[in-house]
């Protein structure tokens, strides 16, 4: 009897029991047990599964949560990856910490020849201005030092690396700003003029691109990411990533959004999104504006923190409405970034003229991070893809570079929740932390790890736990 009843029951890898297993079903079911087979779920029930089948491992969960794996909306995974190859000077409190850092970096690796870097951020320093030249200059005049901004917005290089881009103070600055000390480059170039110091740095090897992959997908996995999505990677990445998770080296999924050249975007429009079990290819990345913390970010009054300072489009409007105008004929969405008020408004517009007779195509805001009051109905039919953690990291200086009044329609979470049903959570790591668990805190409770402010940032925004 005991022969025939092991025979009557399914085999399976695993069977979990004893927990709460949040299924996120349109009712969020819990459930206490689940059957697992060959890496898939098989069923979710009680804990009565474990009659009913024959399981090789059970596992007593004693009572702990069990959530679905988690997707990181908007991320730089392989960015990430490459970072772990260079200086890592994220959480720096100095400009003297940074060069610290980087003397180690090189005392590590002698045979280098061009130093790259990123991570810092001059908010979190006593003194809160731009870094120049001058301070690299004292310590690494020999080669060329590129050290990017935590957002990804702006470079701090030396003035070995300004003369072998061939910038001076003639430069154009299209896109962002080549800022001038006395007249001469400062060595901080935002956004656009990056572009001079991009053509001349050495592109990493395909052993360091793989290396830099597997890297990062190590640190996701260990935070229980299993699906990311990277904001903009070239065709020759995406199709590197493809290869790794062919042969089975690279195992987390990928929403990758194309980078917005020509060539990439050409590419992909003549072929129509590509889509295996663990890559999705079926979007555009278009930056329009820059970041509020390098003062890139797209205003429609100037900064309050700087006179006469607007901040600057990236890609100007009417490219970005060239690019839309493409994508609305295709089966690709659009995915903008857009940070300022003015950029969130020229996106919206566009959006708005064409997608106004269409299906809710997904067409993304990346960030939506200062929007004015006036502009919220227009995210109607817009998902807005927005980064809690951004919130928690800013407020402490994002009233001063924008003013009280502007606030009000900032880091507005719960009201872009309201006008499109829908919002999208990331980290936009490396930028922030990997950790999606910050991105839960932040967006639940909007503090910062020790608890401030009181009573929580700008808490009328706050999202409940569920809906995070």
């Amino acid at each position: 009897f005991v022969f025939s009843s092991c025979l009557s029951k399914v085999e399976v890898d695993t069977i979990v029991f004893n927990g709460q297993i949040y299924s996120l079903d349109s009712v969020n079911t819990t459930y206490t047990a689940m059957a697992i087979d060959n890496g898939r779920i098989v069923t979710l029930g009680s804990d009565d599964l474990k009659n009913r089948f024959l399981a090789k491992e059970q596992v007593n969960l004693e009572g702990k949560a069990v959530v679905p794996g988690l997707i990181d909306a908007h991320s730089h995974f392989y960015g990430l990856g490459l970072g772990t190859l260079h200086v890592d000077l994220v959480g720096t409190e100095s400009i003297e910490e940074v060069l610290k850092r980087i003397e180690a970096f090189r005392s590590e690796n002698s045979n280098v020849g061009f130093i790259y870097g990123r991570g810092w951020d001059q908010n979190d320093w006593e003194i809160k201005e731009f870094p120049t030249r001058y301070d690299l200059d004292r310590r690494f005049s020999d080669l060329p030092v590129v050290l990017e901004r935590v957002d990804g917005h702006a470079y701090w290089v030396n003035s070995k690396a300004l003369e072998l881009a061939g910038i001076n103070s003639e430069t154009s600055a299209e896109g962002g700003a080549v800022i001038l000390l006395n007249g001469t480059p400062s060595g901080i170039l935002v956004d656009g003029p990056m572009r001079y110091i991009d053509a001349v740095m050495p592109p990493p090897s395909r052993d360091q691109q793989i290396k830099g992959l597997l890297a990062a997908q190590e640190i996701c996995f260990d935070y229980g990411l299993t699906t990311v999505s990277d904001a903009g990677i070239s065709k020759k990445i995406i199709q590197l990533v493809d290869s790794l998770q062919k042969e089975g080296l690279l195992k987390i999924r990928m929403y990758a959004m194309v980078s917005n050249t020509e060539a990439d975007v050409n590419y992909y429009l003549s072929k129509g999104p590509y889509k295996t079990d663990r890559l999705n290819v079926s979007s555009v990345k278009v930056y329009g504006d820059g970041a509020l913390g390098s003062r890139g970010a797209a205003l429609k009054r100037p900064y309050a923190d700087a006179p006469g300072h607007f901040g600057a489009f990236v890609t100007p409007v009417d490219q970005m409405r060239a690019i839309a105008e493409r994508l609305i004929d295709s089966d690709f969405q659009m995915n903008t970034h857009a940070i300022g008020d003015a950029a969130n408004f020229e996106v919206l517009s566009i959006y708005q003229d064409l997608l106004s007779d269409q299906e809710d195509r997904r067409w993304r805001i990346e960030h939506a991070q200062i929007i004015s009051k006036d502009d919220f109905p227009l995210f109607e039919n817009v998902l807005p893809s927005i980064q809690p953690t951004h919130a928690t990291s800013d407020m402490y200086w994002a009233e001063s570079r924008v003013g009280k009044d502007r606030m009000k329609g900032a880091y507005a979470y719960k009201d872009l929740l309201n006008v499109y049903g829908k919002v999208a959570l990331g980290t936009d790591f490396p930028v922030e932390q990997v950790n999606p668990f910050l991105t839960f805190y932040a967006a639940a409770v909007r503090k910062d790890t020790e608890g401030f402010p009181e009573g929580g940032f700008q808490i009328e925004n706050i999202l409940s736990r569920e809906e995070t």
